[in-house]
């Protein structure tokens, strides 16, 4: 199992998923969160373990050696922001496969929606400390 915690795995090539990335960066103000895309060999090499067929429709958190994905991942995340953002966490509330139906509408969609770029996220060196490959 990962010993790492709190680590983002994301799509690298999704512009939403980047964008969320992004949005998370700029709110972790002490820097808790790691990231590796899912097209990583670091992703592929360190979930073997936990028996995930690894989709690119989904966004995976590590949190205390427990593996969420999909909408609990998102909100796992944002609870741990800084702000408002944890207020968010309330949705937790909402049975999954009645917020994990929305997410995977929206996944289905985002490349479509939002765009897609040609390569993974190459991160600022300012920021490369905290991305895992």
């Amino acid at each position: 199992m990962l010993r790492d915690n709190n680590i983002i795995f994301f799509d690298g090539v999704c512009k939403l998923c980047n964008s969320s990335v992004n949005f998370i960066l700029k709110r972790d103000k002490h820097n808790i969160f790691k990231y590796s895309h899912l097209q990583s060999k670091y992703c592929h090499n360190q979930l073997i373990d936990y028996g995930i067929s690894i989709s690119m429709n989904t966004i995976l958190f590590l949190e205390d050696g427990r593996l969420y994905e999909k909408s609990t991942a998102a909100l796992r995340i944002v609870r741990k922001l800084g702000g408002i953002w944890p207020i968010f966490y309330v949705f937790i509330i909402i049975p999954k496969f009645i917020r994990d139906s929305i997410y995977n509408l929206i996944a289905r969609y985002r490349y479509k929606w939002f765009g897609k770029t040609e390569n993974c996220r190459v991160p600022s060196p300012e920021i490369k400390d905290r991305f895992i490959n």
